[in-house]
């Protein structure tokens, strides 16, 4: 998933783990004035009623994938890939390629002196380094993610730990990053100050 874009925008890889406040970071960018392509929420459109990527997956995995409204069933889905690891690299097939040609259009299409990209899966993805000026990391503990996300979502806890399985390992995740945020607390003000101080530095 190459993102070309204009040459003159700074791009920003933007990546965490799930709980990690990633997404918050994003939007506090966004309001300083950067555009932001939100990968995950891209690949979401696609496997909603009508999305890109929903015959693909009709036509691979069967009507049972799909909900009433037209949806990918993401339960069973989850509950699939969970027990077939498999499919989850069937399922990316799909839909990487889709999420990759929406990424590339909004890309061309940003008037911003700065870009970020929200990828979730930024440090797995060999393609996206030589892509992007910077990383940032947004990172905190195992323990303070499994919290946020049975706050936020309701899942189980093996269900939240299979999803950090599936992610790269914190460390990787580290190791990948020009730039740290460290968001262990439930703080609003210190990523506020966070984006404001990323802000600055890269042209907004």
């Amino acid at each position: 998933m190459n993102p070309p874009t204009n040459r003159t925008a700074f791009r920003l890889g933007l990546t965490g783990g799930i709980g990690s406040g990633k997404s918050t970071l994003a939007h506090l960018l966004q309001a300083q004035g950067a555009d932001v392509i939100d990968a995950d929420a891209i690949s979401r459109r696609s496997t909603e009623a009508g999305g890109s990527a929903m015959p693909a997956i009709a036509q691979t995995f069967g009507a049972d994938f799909i909900a009433a409204d037209g949806a990918l069933d993401r339960q069973r889905m989850r509950d699939h890939v969970f027990a077939v690891p498999q499919a989850r690299q069937t399922l990316e097939r799909i839909v990487h390629p889709l999420v990759g040609a929406e990424i590339r259009r909004q890309a061309m299409a940003s008037r911003s002196a700065c870009l970020v990209f929200d990828v979730p899966l930024l440090v797995e993805s060999p393609r996206w380094r030589p892509q992007l000026d910077r990383v940032v990391v947004v990172d905190c503990t195992p323990a303070t993610q499994v919290r946020r996300v049975q706050t936020r979502n309701g899942w189980e806890v093996a269900a939240i730990e299979s999803v950090m399985r599936s992610q790269s390992p914190r460390i990787a995740r580290l190791s990948a990053a020009d730039l740290v945020v460290f968001n262990d607390e439930d703080d609003l003000g210190l990523l506020e100050q966070a984006a404001s101080a990323l802000a600055k530095q890269f042209g907004l």
